[in-house]
C-alpha cells in the first residue's frame, strides 16, 4: 500500500496521467479500499453516464408518461457496478500495454497498487453484484442482459485486431437500449434495435475523440483505433456517425409516437453534437477529451426530450 501512495504521489505531479488529482477517493476513503475504487474508476463518472443513458433513453421510450424511478435507479445501480467491471476486466487484459503509456501507467495493476489475483477477485464481485441488479427484472430481461456478456468480454482484446475497437465498444456499452426496453416490455421491437444502431454510431463517434488522446502511443507500441484509422478525416467521419445517431434516434420518436416537444428536445441535442465537431481539435488532448466529456449533456438532453415527447 505504500507503493501506491508513493505512486498516487507521481501521478499528482505528471500531466500525463490519467488519474485525477486528490479526488474525494483519496481525501475520504479507506486506504485499503483507494486502490479498488480508483480501479472501478468510481471518481470519473463519464463512463458510467455513457452507460447509462442509452439505458434511460429505452426505459422511456418503451414507458408512455414517465418512466418507473424504480427502474430508473436499478439501471443506475446496475451501470455504476458493470461500468466498475469493465474497467477492471480491460486494465486486467492491458496491463502490459498501460504500463508502456504514460497516461495509464499509473493506473492501479501496472503500477503494481493491485496485484492480479486480487484484481479478478474484485472482478467477480463486481460481477456478482451486477447480477443481483439484472434478477430484479422480468426473465426476458435477465436473458437479454446475459447476452450482453460475450461482447463485454472480447472488448478489451478488439485494439489489438482491428482498427475498430470503437464499434465493438459500441455494441457493450449501449446493450441497455435493448435491456431497457425489456426491462419494461418484456419483449424487443423495432424501435430498441434502432435506438441500438442510434447508440452504437454516438460511441463511434465519442470514443473516437477520446481516441485521439492515445494515438502517438497507440503507433508506439502497435494498437488500433478509429483515431489511426481516420487520421485527419476524422471529422467527416465523426459528421456521418453523428448525423446517423440524430436521425435514428428520430425515426425511433416517430416509431414511437412521441409529441412534438421530442423533436424540439431532438433539435437541441443535434446542436450540442454540431458544436463537438466545429470545435473539435483531434491535436488537442486537453479539448478531446472535454469533447468526450460533454457527451453526457447530449445524453441528458435525448432523455429529457423523449420524456417530454411522452408527456406532451
Amino acid at each position: 500500500m505504500t507503493g501506491y501512495v508513493c505512486d498516487m504521489t507521481i501521478a499528482y505531479k505528471s500531466t500525463a496521467s490519467d488519474m485525477p488529482a486528490l479526488t474525494w477517493i483519496d481525501r475520504w476513503a479507506p486506504l485499503g479500499l483507494r486502490p479498488y475504487l480508483h480501479l472501478a474508476r468510481i471518481d470519473r463518472p463519464i463512463g458510467t453516464w455513457l452507460l447509462l443513458l442509452p439505458c434511460w433513453w429505452s426505459i422511456a421510450l418503451a414507458t408512455p408518461g414517465w418512466p418507473d424511478p424504480i427502474l430508473v435507479a436499478l439501471f443506475g445501480a446496475g451501470a455504476l457496478v458493470m461500468r466498475g467491471a469493465g474497467c477492471t476486466l480491460n486494465d486486467i487484459v492491458d496491463r502490459n500495454f498501460d504500463g508502456q503509456v504514460a497516461r495509464t501507467a499509473t493506473r492501479p495493476i501496472p503500477s503494481g497498487a493491485v496485484s492480479i489475483p486480487r484484481a479478478f477477485t474484485f472482478l467477480g464481485l463486481q460481477l456478482l453484484l451486477g447480477l443481483a441488479v439484472l434478477l430484479q427484472f422480468n426473465l426476458f430481461a435477465v436473458l437479454v442482459g446475459a447476452g450482453s456478456l460475450v461482447v463485454v468480454a472480447v472488448y478489451p482484446f478488439m485494439k489489438r485486431i482491428t482498427y475498430w475497437p470503437q464499434a465493438v465498444l459500441g455494441l457493450a456499452f449501449n446493450w441497455g437500449a435493448l435491456l431497457g426496453w425489456a426491462a419494461v416490455r418484456g419483449d424487443l421491437a423495432a424501435p430498441a434495435g434502432i435506438l441500438y444502431m442510434a447508440g452504437i454510431l454516438w460511441t463511434l463517434g465519442y470514443d473516437t475523440i477520446y481516441a485521439h488522446q492515445d494515438k502517438e502511443d497507440d503507433i508506439l507500441i502497435g494498437l488500433k483505433s478509429t483515431a489511426l484509422r481516420f487520421g485527419e478525416n476524422t471529422t467527416t467521419w465523426l459528421a456521418g456517425f453523428y448525423a446517423g445517431t440524430i436521425g435514428l434516434i428520430g425515426l425511433c420518436g416517430y416509431l414511437t409516437g412521441l409529441g412534438w416537444a421530442f423533436y424540439v428536445g431532438l433539435g437541441f441535442a443535434a446542436a450540442h453534437l454540431a458544436w463537438q465537431l466545429l470545435t473539435l481539435d483531434i491535436n488537442d488532448a486537453k479539448g478531446c477529451l472535454a469533447r468526450f466529456k460533454s457527451n453526457r449533456f447530449f445524453g441528458l438532453i435525448v432523455f429529457a426530450a423523449i420524456i417530454a415527447g411522452q408527456i406532451i
